[in-house]
């Protein structure tokens, strides 16, 4: 890693975002809390101005481009949130947000980009190919580049949301987040543990494709093959040339799990029934996984990310019948 990042990036971030991006509530789950015999608190980034966490670090990014940069405009790949994010913040800044994305991202995210007033470019079956698309934009027509988790601009954004946790909650000791790239659990993991170096912090995937955690386990970056999933957002590569999220993953980050289809389900039905939230499966895959591999947080103070809420009614039909609660899908 070239430089490092500290927790004085994150406060900068803080500073910088404050205006476009939202200081979201962390409110208390009694029926979590309730069932695992511990204190739960959601960290509701689902209610950021575009659905999703991503706009903390999307915000970041644009506000560290120079004034050519910000003229010529910005080219990023996507699963969809990021590449919301950064055209919303795009449209309030005045540059101009070219989003390349594969085709498994789902009809909803297209649409929501669109809207956004990002120019969406849909390329291949993978995150990898929007990524070479994206790069190829960016040699060919001299737009600037931002990744959606390797950039240390947007790492230092994301980390705003662990940083709002222990601002929050000071007593927090354990922090569930989703795991696609690596920049929301580098930029969590960075603002948590430099202030409590004891708490845990917990990164989640799903089953198949998770590239980061197959990348750990490799001991390099390594290539994943995409399948869809209920946590779509969680899909894609990390990058063989991956600069900054694996390395901070592996320094930061204590814990790594995977989960299957069902239990992201149960874990999005639970939060509809129990909490009133529709959110996406990788905002729920935190639950997911304390409930697959049976976590023991017995007389802990948990936080979990509430990521997002960008999902479609196929997706949420989808959830419902694999939970087992096919008559919510008519809802």
């Amino acid at each position: 890693m070239q430089n490092e990042l500290t927790l004085k990036d994150i406060y900068l971030a803080q500073q910088r975002i404050a205006g476009l991006a939202e200081r979201t509530p962390l409110l208390r789950s009694e029926s979590l809390s309730r069932r695992w015999d511990c204190n739960v608190w959601l960290k509701l980034d689902n209610l950021q101005p575009t659905g999703a966490f991503k706009l903390r670090g999307a915000v970041n990014a644009l506000l560290g481009l120079d004034k050519a940069q910000r003229e010529r405009g910005v080219v990023t790949m996507s699963t969809g949130n990021f590449g919301r994010a950064l055209a919303y913040a795009g449209q309030h800044l005045g540059i101009a947000v070219t989003v390349c994305i594969s085709k498994l991202v789902p009809d909803n995210k297209v649409a929501a980009l669109r809207e956004s007033g990002a120019q969406v470019v849909i390329v291949g079956d993978t995150q990898d190919d929007a990524d070479i698309e994206a790069r190829r934009l960016q040699q060919e027509e001299g737009l600037a580049y931002i990744s959606p988790f390797d950039d240390p601009l947007v790492i230092a954004g994301q980390g705003t949301c662990g940083l709002e946790i222990i601002q929050q909650q000071p007593q927090i000791d354990t922090v569930f987040a989703g795991l696609s790239g690596g920049g929301l659990i580098a930029g969590v993991g960075l603002a948590v543990k430099s202030i409590n170096p004891h708490a845990e912090v917990i990164g989640v995937s799903m089953n198949q494709g998770a590239a980061m955690l197959e990348s750990l386990a490799a001991g390099q970056p390594v290539q994943v093959q995409e399948v869809a999933s209920l946590a779509d957002s969680l899909g894609g590569g990390i990058g063989l040339d991956n600069a900054w999220t694996f390395a901070m993953t592996q320094r930061y980050m204590d814990r790594g799990y995977r989960v299957d289809e069902q239990q992201i389900a149960r874990a999005m039905l639970h939060l509809f029934n129990h909490e009133r939230l529709v959110v996406e499966g990788a905002a729920a895959v935190g639950i997911a996984a304390i409930e697959q591999h049976q976590i023991d947080l017995r007389g802990k103070q948990v936080a979990l990310v509430i990521s997002g809420q960008n999902l479609s009614n196929n997706s949420f039909a989808q959830a419902c019948h694999l939970a087992g609660e096919p008559n919510y899908a008519d809802l």
